[in-house]
């Protein structure tokens, strides 16, 4: 009886956890920090940002696809109220990202955009 509930866990266990950890991983992929961080990397590739402007930037797309996530993904984009939200948070995003950049990144960066 022992072996058979033995046998039972470890079935479980090798055949349950992979499920268990997909499910995880595509969460975590949707995740606003995953998201700014992909984009900062691809920024940096093209702009050469220094550590000073990685971080601020990284904390300027982490708020901005906070925002999004909140007002805008998932609502009627045809609604007034969700456009006003979708100008303002990317009014936010230039804002600051032209504060952070040099002239000659910003304009690399609204080329790019």
């Amino acid at each position: 009886m022992k072996s058979i509930i033995r046998i039972f866990a470890i079935g479980i266990i090798f055949f349950g956890a992979p499920t268990l950890m997909a499910q995880s991983l595509s969460q975590d992929a949707d995740r606003p920090e995953n998201i700014a961080e992909r984009k900062i990397a691809e920024l940096d590739k093209t702009l050469d940002l220094t550590g000073d402007q990685e971080r601020a930037l990284f904390r300027a797309y982490v708020s901005k696809e906070v925002n999004y996530k909140k007002y805008v993904n998932g609502n009627d984009a045809a609604d007034a109220e969700v456009k006003a939200n979708k100008s303002k948070f990317d009014s936010l995003l230039k804002e600051a990202v032209q504060k952070t950049l040099t002239k000659e990144q910003f304009e690399v960066w609204v080329k790019m955009k």
